[in-house]
């Protein structure tokens, strides 16, 4: 099978962030690349959701993004309770 080449453009940031994850999992960035293009064709769609999220999800995102509201458990058990109170 003969291959061709894609070129990417990408902020230098996003590239470096995605080259630390791809590392842990010993994946260099033309292997994911490969790996998401054949999800691509098996699924014959974006092999993730994407959408635009609604407001209140947007407003939260924001806010944990910020800092904001944020709540700690040292605990699953203290998590759940803090969750159901």
């Amino acid at each position: 099978m003969s291959t061709t080449t894609i070129q990417v453009r990408i902020d230098e940031e996003t590239k470096k962030q995605a080259q630390t994850v791809l590392g842990a999992l010993h994946i260099s960035v033309s292997e994911a690349v490969k790996l998401f293009l054949r999800q691509v064709v098996l699924q014959r769609g974006i092999p993730f959701e994407v959408k635009i999220p609604n407001e209140l999800t947007a407003k939260t995102l924001r806010e944990s993004e910020q800092g904001i509201d944020l709540h700690a458990a040292s605990s699953v058990d203290e998590l759940f309770e803090e969750l159901e109170s």
